[in-house]
């Protein structure tokens, strides 16, 4: 187990060899481990949904479509009450 220890401001993790070699592995030149873990998790942040939004690319659009429209017939609708 290795722990990084640093007095400002900080918390005590403990990661396995395993995951501290990994880190240690990703780290750019000049990065705190800190830092990595900050970059990684912005990586991993949820998309907008317009990041996927564009022109189809592919020639199976019309199976896409009629998939889309089997998909809607076969959703069922529900009531929601919105009073407490």
């Amino acid at each position: 187990m290795h722990m990084h220890i640093v007095f400002a401001m900080t918390k005590v993790i403990s990661l396995s060899e395993k995951a501290y070699e990994t880190l240690k592995s990703m780290k750019k030149p000049g990065e705190s481990f800190s830092d990595v873990v900050l970059r990684v998790a912005k990586e991993k942040k949820k998309k907008s949904l317009l990041e996927f939004s564009g022109k189809w690319v592919g020639d199976d659009i019309d199976e896409v479509f009629a998939q889309v429209l089997k998909d809607r017939e076969q959703a069922t609708s529900r009531t929601v009450n919105f009073d407490s």
